[in-house]
């Protein structure tokens, strides 16, 4: 008895500053404590094979960690125009339309960025509204996008609502939906807003049928 109570304390004296230690050396290693490149790394070359850049006519731009540790952010450019993509370290999932945030920040406005709209060509834009209202809203839209589609939605009850806005649709495709590209080209050639909305009920689409280069512009 005298024996099991001396194995006793000696486990409890010595037995779990030991494990402890043992725990604490574990989650020291350089997969955690270093940096992040030190064990994980993404090329330009592989990032455009990820998001088969070829394919939809984009270019990676730039690639730098996230201010989330354990993601890539990917500055995609595509018709001019450039957008990041997040990939994950282990390069399963991709993360788009993500802004983040720092906790410290929460509720606090960030500053806005004025655009000159007036440089924005709005004549081969997609019309939802009387065209000679007082205010206009401009909307970027990817005929793909499910947000895209919800906000029309709620665009066609703003106009039943009030006949003093017109909103003119631009279309932006993004690169990570594969037939949003020729999708925006056979709109744009419509021009109306039947094509959009038959795009967003994922009807199918009359090819384009003009050499319009809005969609590159």
């Amino acid at each position: 008895m005298a024996i099991k109570k001396l194995l006793l304390i000696s486990a409890l004296l010595f037995g779990a500053p030991v494990f402890a230690a043992g725990a604490a050396l574990a989650f020291e290693g350089p997969g955690c404590m270093g940096e992040c490149t030190d064990c994980h790394s993404l090329s330009k070359e592989e990032a455009g094979k990820l998001l088969k850049v070829e394919r939809f006519k984009a270019e990676i731009k730039d690639i730098r960690i996230s201010p989330v540790k354990g993601i890539w952010e990917v500055e995609v450019v595509q018709s001019g125009k450039s957008f990041p993509i997040y990939i994950d370290f282990a390069k399963q999932y991709l993360m788009e339309g993500v802004r983040f945030t720092a906790l410290e920040q929460l509720g606090e406005s960030a500053p806005l960025q004025k655009i000159d709209t007036g440089r924005i060509p709005l004549d081969k834009a997609v019309v939802m509204g009387n065209p000679k209202a007082a205010k206009k809203v401009i909307v970027f839209d990817d005929p793909d996008c499910p947000y895209c589609a919800k906000l029309h939605q709620e665009i066609k009850k703003i106009l039943e609502k009030r006949k003093d806005i017109a909103f003119y649709i631009k279309l932006f495709p993004l690169a990570m939906h594969p037939e949003a590209y020729e999708k925006s080209r056979s709109i744009v050639c419509a021009g109306t807003p039947k094509a959009l909305e038959d795009a967003f009920a994922r009807k199918e689409l009359a090819p384009a049928k003009c050499d319009s280069k809005e969609v590159d512009a």
